[in-house]
């Protein structure tokens, strides 16, 4: 049997199969303020709450929302991820009508990973999407080995290719072999600040100077400050398109 895309809103039992698999996010990124909306999600967007199954085990999963684009990809916010999650919900609430979808996290499980089901997964998410009549599906991408070279500016890590004129970024070079193409980068895409002991506590590293720190799973350094007992991560993505 071959992998089966569905939704919480044809599929509402399986929802704490897909809030208990581990997420690709380091756990310091579950403190960005924004992010205490994705367990609203499944209540107001439960069609872009995609499961990927295998046999009936949920093996990868996909969380979006729908906005209203103004067809203008520079109208796409430069604060990225939290930009479209608030405005994503601002337009449910306004009753703005959405004319597009934006990715939020795709995560495949642990041991399925390197297969070939992100691709899957993000293929039957496209599909549905463009049946469900969206015109486009967009995503502030966080590229899978940024945070492997976290001082490298992103502007020069995307324009890295290979031979076949693929980006060298494994999770770039999935949605630009589906047709996706990037339209910029979000510089300041997702914002988390804490004290020095909200961080140690987040991270398990000192903080003990002010200055730039490189921690595990973030995509660039985490300004510190001694002096004012605080530290402050900005962390970049890329906008991505697929038209549908």
């Amino acid at each position: 049997m071959g992998i089966e895309i569905v939704t919480l809103a044809e599929r509402p039992d399986l929802h704490s199969a897909i809030w208990d698999m581990p997420s690709g996010w380091p756990p310091f990124m579950l403190e960005d303020p924004v992010a205490r909306l994705m367990g609203r999600l499944h209540t107001l967007f439960p069609e872009l709450q995609f499961a990927a199954l295998d046999a009936d085990e949920v093996v990868g999963y996909v969380h979006a929302a729908s906005f209203a684009w103004d067809g203008d990809r520079a109208s796409l916010p430069d604060r990225g991820w939290d930009a479209i999650m608030l405005q994503a919900f601002r337009d449910r609430d306004h009753g703005n009508e959405p004319t597009a979808v934006t990715l939020l996290e795709a995560t495949v499980r642990p041991d399925r990973r390197g297969g070939g089901l992100s691709n899957a997964l993000l293929v039957g998410v496209r599909d549905r999407c463009r049946e469900l009549g969206y015109g486009a599906l967009f995503g502030p991408v966080r590229p899978t080995h940024k945070s492997l070279e976290p001082t490298t500016p992103m502007a020069e890590y995307i324009a890295r290719v290979r031979p076949d004129g693929l980006p060298e970024d494994p999770w770039l070079r999935v949605h630009t072999r589906l047709g996706a193409q990037i339209v910029r980068i979000a510089a300041a895409s997702m914002t988390i600040g804490g004290s020095l002991a909200q961080w140690r506590g987040w991270t398990g590293l000192p903080f003990d100077r002010t200055g730039d720190v490189i921690v595990p799973g973030a995509l660039v350094p985490v300004h510190a400050s001694v002096e004012h007992d605080h530290a402050v991560y900005v962390e970049p993505n890329v906008w991505m398109m697929h038209e549908l």
